[in-house]
């Protein structure tokens, strides 16, 4: 697994590539809770190169944005999650916690 973190102005992209499963979720968290070590609470997550997500990697997503949130205007949005992915966050009921875009341009907006 690929991280990529990238700072706009309003915002942080963090791309990622490879799978998120029990094995690669650790490094997932850590570049995650760098952000947060740094006041920046507002993440567009791009999963266009992410080809699995386990329950762990959901964990880990779930609980970024959640810590996101605590802070005004905070939130963790995701974009190009591809089919499979979606169909395991809705089957796990998690689709409502989340909003999803279609592309990185529209995410990084939505912090306007």
């Amino acid at each position: 697994m690929e991280i990529t973190t990238k700072a706009y102005g309003n915002c942080d992209l963090v791309q990622v590539s490879g799978r998120i499963d029990s094995n690669t979720s650790p490094k997932l968290d850590d570049a995650l809770k760098a952000l947060l070590n740094a006041n920046r609470y507002r993440i567009v997550l791009d999963l266009a190169e992410v080809t699995f997500v386990s329950s762990s990697g959901i964990w880990v997503i779930l609980e970024t944005q959640k810590a996101c949130k605590k802070h005004r205007g905070g939130n963790l949005v995701i974009t190009n999650v591809n089919d499979e992915i979606a169909y395991s966050l809705e089957l796990a009921g998690l689709h409502r916690f989340f909003t999803y875009y279609d592309d990185i341009t529209a995410a990084v907006a939505s912090f306007v």
